[in-house]
């Protein structure tokens, strides 16, 4: 199963989203007007978003970038980053400074913490204050001496599937209120259905590149077969069983067998 978190510190609460523009692969921050109602003051954030991660080849590279328009997205922002679980021992994650990094592997680490709680209630997951949460106290006595004082999750979802969170923090205690809430709902939403696509995506391509190896490895056993047959006279299965035998022997995998018998006969060539 894989798990998707959002990481976002907080530092401003009187701050208004600041969505950023794209210049190539720079972002120019704006500020957006105070008075739109969330689902537009998000919308050119969405398309941007939508954008950035289009153009992307890899989960990885697109998670970095996810981290760094949540982080210009969410009011009271410092800092953000965005980490896959694929299983349980497999992690790609992004984010834009190493305090988010720490704070996001210490929930892995320990195995809990309001993210893993967003994720697995799939429901928004507040705490104002850190140092009267008594939920996770580890992981809270982690988070406090890192200088984080409030945090806000809220469950990433794709259709039936729980990826996992996006989670905020802030440097101070009370910062977050019901419209961060909804903010941060609005932003889980999309963030789950565009990194759904690029995961999808990026299982497509290595599922190709897979393919394309897996070929390139048959005609490698295929030549080395045949050099086999010519230099020792005997039949395709007899050569077949060679290459298995030395390739157990040697202790490498068929195709890296198959490529030293083909190296060798070219050497011979060229002599």
């Amino acid at each position: 199963m894989r798990f998707l978190c959002v990481c976002v510190h907080g530092d401003d609460a009187g701050s208004r989203i600041r969505p950023r523009a794209v210049r190539g692969r720079r972002l120019v921050k704006r500020t957006a007007s105070p008075d739109l109602p969330l689902t537009e003051e998000l919308a050119g954030v969405f398309a941007r978003m939508s954008g950035l991660l289009l153009s992307e080849e890899t989960v990885e590279t697109s998670l970095s970038l996810l981290s760094s328009l949540a982080h210009e997205t969410v009011p009271a922002s410092c800092g953000a980053g965005i980490s896959v679980i694929e299983g349980p021992h497999r992690v790609s994650s992004g984010s834009t400074d190493d305090r988010v990094r720490e704070a996001d592997a210490l929930q892995y680490e320990l195995d809990e913490g309001p993210c893993l709680a967003a994720t697995a209630a799939r429901e928004v997951v507040r705490v104002d204050d850190l140092r009267q949460e008594r939920r996770w106290p580890r992981w809270t006595d982690a988070a406090d001496s890192l200088g984080l004082r409030a945090a806000l999750s809220a469950p990433l979802l794709a259709g039936n599937a729980a990826l996992g969170a996006i989670k905020v923090y802030a440097d101070r205690p009370g910062v977050f209120d019901r419209r961060s809430e909804q903010l941060l709902s609005l932003f889980s939403a999309q963030a789950a259905f565009l990194v759904a696509n690029v995961q999808s995506h990026d299982r497509a391509r290595r599922l190709s590149e897979g393919m394309r190896q897996a070929v390139r490895d048959r005609d490698l056993v295929g030549m080395a077969k045949g050099v086999l047959m010519g230099r020792h006279a005997v039949d395709e299965d007899t050569a077949v069983r060679m290459l298995f035998s030395r390739s157990r022997d040697e202790g490498v995998v068929l195709a890296d067998t198959a490529r030293a018998v083909v190296d060798s006969a070219a050497r011979r060539r060229r002599l």
